[in-house]
Parts: C-alpha cells; sequence; structure tokens
C-alpha cells in the first residue's frame, strides 16, 4: 500500500470519527434542553445536584451548552476539541461511578472517551498529512 492509499484511508477514518465526536454531543447537547432522548436529570449524582444553587433541570442545560460547544469545537479544531470531548466523557463516567449506579453507561462513556482519544491520534496524522500536501502544492505553483 503506498503512502497515497494510507493517507486516503486515514483522512475516510478521521472524517468519519469528527462527524461522530461533533455531533453526537451536539445533540446530546441539544436534547439537555427537550429530553426526547432520555431524562437526563437521573443520571446526574445526587451528591452534586444537592449541592446546586439552581435545579438539576437548570444544571443539564449548562450542560447541553457545554456539549453543543464541544462538538463545535471537535468540527472545527478536531485535536482539541477531541480532547475536550475525551475529558468530557471521563468526568462523566466518574461521576455515574461515583453515584453508585448507571455503570453500564459509565462503562459505555469511558470506552467512547477511549475512542476520543483514538480519534484525537487520527486528526493529528490527518491534519499533518493536510498541511503537508498544501506546502506540498505552494512548493510547485
Amino acid at each position: 500500500m503506498n503512502t497515497t492509499q494510507i493517507t486516503k484511508r486515514i483522512n475516510s477514518v478521521f472524517n468519519i470519527m469528527k462527524f461522530t465526536y461533533g455531533v453526537v454531543p451536539i445533540v446530546a447537547g441539544l436534547d439537555k434542553f427537550t429530553n426526547l432522548l432520555t431524562h437526563w436529570e437521573q443520571y446526574l449524582n445526587p451528591s452534586i445536584a444537592s449541592v446546586l444553587p439552581f435545579s438539576p433541570h437548570t444544571f443539564m442545560m449548562i450542560v447541553g451548552v457545554i456539549e453543543i460547544v464541544a462538538g463545535l469545537i471537535v468540527l472545527s479544531k478536531p485535536v482539541i476539541g477531541g480532547y475536550i470531548v475525551m475529558s468530557w466523557l471521563i468526568c462523566i463516567a466518574f461521576s455515574l461511578i461515583a453515584g453508585g449506579g448507571y455503570f453500564d453507561v459509565a462503562v459505555r462513556d469511558l470506552v467512547m472517551a477511549i475512542g476520543a482519544y483514538s480519534f484525537v491520534q487520527i486528526a493529528k496524522v490527518a491534519v499533518a498529512s493536510k498541511t503537508h500536501v498544501a506546502h506540498e502544492r505552494l512548493a510547485f505553483s
């Protein structure tokens, strides 16, 4: 397999992961306002909910805004956004574990965090290859 084929494969995987780790947080964030996918407040650790200066619903809407912003960052700055999403997923998983429930969701979020880390590594390669190609085009134009 030559370098061009490898680059195409990496870019294909990069684009799928960029779309996934960009759009999913946006959709989940928007759903914090509608609760169409699930009732998000049920996942809030009770010890966190008890110290909030506002309602759990308001907290989840704030979470929704953060998730929307994280998704937009993934779409515009994949490496930075990928690290943000990875960190966010780890925090959610630890909160669920500390709350003593939803261990299945916590495991899923940790697996998604590993995927986000993998996405960042692929993004670094994809961005570097695009930069390299752009420099080559400028050198020959």
